[in-house]
């Protein structure tokens, strides 16, 4: 599996899938969430309004994920994680490794091989960078890949983009 360091605006890239950091409404807010339901249109939140409706009538559980279409995405399809809320979590770094690893079995479900991951909770959810990306660095070497064969990180500030290399070893 290749993994991918970069910063940039995740809506934009060309991959199988891109994960949301979402809120466990499922129907859009600020940061990544806001952009990405932005950019694929109001399809998927009519999207996202069923998965409510069918299968979280009480929102997505911290630490679940979902897979919808792209819609007017360069991706074909998001999966919509919920992170942890880092003050208000008794374990957060468990939460956050559901979050990455549950998205992962999601793609993996779906045959997907390219995916690519914005920095789930580290944004308004007050997750510190560097701890964050220790959790996902630990879920990375230990997940066992089956189909993916290319996952990036991406980061919207080159600041952040560092932050994760060191932590990675990729500096």
């Amino acid at each position: 599996m290749q993994l991918q360091i970069i910063q940039g605006d995740i809506t934009k890239l060309k991959v199988d899938v891109i994960v949301n950091a979402a809120n466990s409404s499922l129907l859009g807010g600020g940061g990544v969430d806001g952009a990405i339901h932005r950019s694929a249109g109001p399809e998927l939140v009519e999207e996202c309004r069923q998965i409510r409706k069918t299968q979280y009538p009480d929102g997505l559980p911290t630490g679940k994920a979902v897979i919808t279409r792209g819609y007017n995405l360069p991706a074909k399809h998001v999966i919509h994680t919920v992170g942890p809320v880092y003050h208000r979590e008794d374990k957060p770094a468990a939460l956050l490794a559901d979050a990455y690893r549950n998205s992962l079995n999601v793609a993996e479900e779906n045959d997907l091989k390219s995916i690519a991951f914005p920095a789930i909770s580290t944004g308004v959810y007050g997750y510190p960078l560097a701890e964050a990306a220790r959790v996902v660095k630990k879920v990375l070497a230990e997940y066992s890949f089956r189909k993916i064969d290319r996952l990036i990180l991406c980061f919207f500030s080159s600041e952040d983009k560092k932050v994760a290399e060191r932590v990675f070893g990729h500096d």
